[in-house]
């Protein structure tokens, strides 16, 4: 939730202060109300601080970015130590590059405000310099002064303990007056439990003729609480608030439900305890996999399949059981795939797929289970075209496609089957895209777009599908030859997003969307000359995806490092700046390296992409020789065999003409004029 930056020289007050923070409760009268800075949170954990001292490093490491970009607050200690130290500095002006100025939160232990501007008092200036002065919306330094919130820990200021109530009511948005009621109360419950402790000692031993019977009673209750939370959290709860994007909201129930099944013998639950426990772990994983948390979200869904395997055993003929375990055997499947598992993911697919079958011949008339079936043949079209099998993909999504189009018109009140029927126009318009079939895969996104605005009104799942259909929709008019329609789409596609995101500022899924509309009307931008234009969303862009890369580094997000750091290094070569154009990329051909798909074979096309962004640099720095080398070496990454996608044969004849392999690069080059494609390399 928040980055303490501090010197080195102020550890013993950081470790206190950390350790203040994380253990601070907020009032249970104050949790889920909504304020500026959002609903209030449970706790203030987690409170990221830097332990290493950074003298041997030129600039703040890629993990220390990550945790100030996945920080919705950074608190500075101030001292005179911190206004000299210019990592601390360092910090702050990196923090305010990617948020608001009033989201910083000093707190003076030592010396001066604003000192350095009172003669003979320099030296006790408390607060480093970009702390002193105002970022402008693009994360720009001005001349402007800032005026920091600010706490005084000294004893002579506020203290320890009421400045720690500053700075908690600052992360919160409440007022001081809050808390404070709630310390003064906390010390009256303190007086309270000491007297009424000795009074409990004389009543031990008339009391412990009860205990068993009481042991008993709240045993049962508990049992009855878990077992409404779970029933309300899955049923009318998520109901309610899945629609609108407030599954963070179920956090606190779900983690109640959890901790009292986690005392449980999960062999000795009963089968509605078994379920009901699955159906909690299901849905806490679905709300970490929301924030961008894959790791908990896989080993909460794992933890789901297990209990879903255990209940399907119990009894292998009831489809609801199948259903429940099929849910959770898809979402590992998922997640896999993200990764760039594809082994693991096609075994998920297909280990559904046979759930899914089993259901519908239990049940045939059933309509769920037929839309499961749907979903499994969809999932191994999937699968299919990671593994570059683009034709037998094209066929599954199709194949999918006509019964789920009958479904979505039977009740096209359903936004469940509206959602997937726009999920199969979007993977069926990929396949058309792969397959090179531009003005088909432009009638399908089409199609999806204008199903979504029909059915989509206030849902926001379905308002979601629109960020990438829009996109998608974009990059075709593009490769068409069309950028002014592309950049109309990807400007749709960046409005859809900016108007979801503050629904649920924690929904990484739709910051990484909209960062990726973001980068491709940036690029789009560039290609037209529009320079200024793509700098300011190059630089939205990027705000997004390091907040996005903050929570999950190393997961399916990664590529979005590579995609901001190559279009800095472009708007820098055309800028002129070629020094940085050959820092940024190189940067991101190591980032490239590093990202994982589920088809390897695109990320060899992607790192073929940086070496000639590199060549291309060397080559306007006036050194040929190792522009060529750069070339030659994206050349050798692309595979010989494998089938191309129109886009990565535009790649390849880019490279081939710079090499001057003219003839090879023409016929290429005809071979996309003849299906439409009119990008230029």
């Amino acid at each position: 939730m928040a980055f303490l930056s501090y010197s080195h020289q102020d550890s013993e007050i950081a470790s206190w202060l950390h350790e203040e923070l994380e253990e601070f409760h907020v009032p249970s009268r104050l949790v889920g109300k909504l304020t500026e800075q959002g609903p209030i949170p449970k706790r203030l954990a987690p409170i990221f601080r830097d332990r290493h001292e950074l003298a041997a490093a030129s600039d703040l490491g890629e993990e220390i970015e990550d945790a100030i970009a996945g920080s919705r607050f950074l608190i500075v200690l101030c001292s005179p130590a911190a206004a000299n130290s210019r990592w601390i500095d360092k910090e702050i002006a990196c923090f305010k590059r990617l948020h608001r100025d009033d989201r910083v939160l000093a707190a003076i232990i030592e010396g001066e405000p604003f000192a350095s501007g009172m003669p003979g008092r320099e030296s006790e200036e408390c607060f480093p310099p970009s702390l002193r002065i105002h970022f402008d919306s693009l994360g720009r330094p001005t001349t402007q002064p800032a005026e920091p919130i600010a706490a005084d820990l000294r004893e002579e200021g506020d203290g320890r303990r009421m400045g720690l109530l500053k700075i908690a009511a600052g992360m919160l948005g409440v007022g001081l007056d809050e808390l404070a009621q709630r310390e003064a109360q906390r010390w009256r419950r303190r007086l309270y439990a000491i007297t009424a402790a000795s009074v409990a000692g004389m009543l031990v031993a008339s009391g412990l003729a009860y205990t068993a019977i009481d042991a008993r009673d709240a045993a049962r209750d508990q049992r009855r609480e878990a077992e409404g939370l779970v029933a309300f959290m899955v049923g009318e709860l998520r109901q309610k608030l899945e629609p609108i994007g407030r599954l963070d909201a179920l956090d606190g129930v779900g983690a109640r439900v959890l901790d009292y099944y986690s005392k449980q013998d999960t062999s000795g639950l009963s089968d509605a305890a078994l379920l009901q426990r699955a159906q909690a772990l299901n849905l806490t994983a679905q709300v970490a996999y929301l924030r961008g948390d894959f790791d908990t979200s896989a080993r909460l869904y794992r933890q789901a399949m297990a209990g879903t395997n255990e209940a399907v055993r119990r009894d292998p003929d009831d489809p609801q059981r199948l259903f429940d375990h099929a849910q959770n055997v898809f979402w590992v499947g998922e997640i896999a795939r993200y990764r760039g598992k594809t082994d693991q993911a096609e075994a998920a697919y297909r280990e559904y797929k046979r759930l899914a079958d089993r259901m519908a011949a239990i049940e045939p008339n059933n309509l769920r289970w037929r839309m499961e079936v749907l979903y499994a043949e969809e999932n191994i079209g999937i699968v299919l075209r990671s593994q570059r099998r683009f034709a037998e993909a094209a066929q599954q999504f199709a194949r999918a496609l006509r019964p789920m189009e009958s479904l979505a018109s039977i009740e096209p009140g359903n936004p469940d089957y509206q959602r997937e029927l726009s999920t199969i126009l979007a993977w069926s318009a990929d396949a058309e895209r792969d397959l090179g079939r531009l003005d088909a895969a432009v009638r399908l996104r089409e199609r999806q777009i204008h199903g979504l605005d029909a059915a989509g009104g206030t849902n926001v799942e379905l308002r979601r599908e629109l960020i990438p259909a829009r996109q998608g929709l974009g990059i075709l008019y593009t490769a068409l030859g069309r950028p002014e329609r592309g950049i109309e789409q990807f400007r749709l596609a960046v409005g859809e997003a900016d108007r979801l995101i503050p629904i649920e500022p924690d929904n990484m899924l739709w910051k990484g969307l909209a960062a990726q509309a973001r980068l491709e009307l940036a690029k789009t931008q560039l290609s037209l000359g529009q320079t200024a234009e793509a700098v300011a969303d190059a630089a939205a862009g990027c705000r997004l995806a390091a907040q996005v890369r903050a929570r999950d580094p190393g997961g399916s997000w990664r590529h979005l490092r590579t995609d901001c750091l190559a279009m800095k290094s472009r708007l820098a070569l055309r800028t002129g700046t070629t020094a940085e154009a050959l820092t940024l990329a190189r940067q991101a051909l190591g980032s490239a390296k590093t990202e994982l798909r589920p088809d390897p074979v695109s990320v060899r096309y992607r790192i073929a992409s940086m070496y000639r962004l590199l060549g291309d640099i060397r080559q306007r720095m006036g050194d040929p020789s190792a522009a060529r080398a750069a070339w030659v070496e994206g050349l050798a990454q692309l595979p010989r065999s494998a089938p191309e996608r129109p886009m990565e044969m535009h790649e390849r004849a880019g490279i081939l003409d710079r090499l001057g392999r003219t003839e090879e690069a023409r016929a290429i080059d005809a071979r996309l004029t003849k299906i439409g494609y009119r990008l230029k390399a």
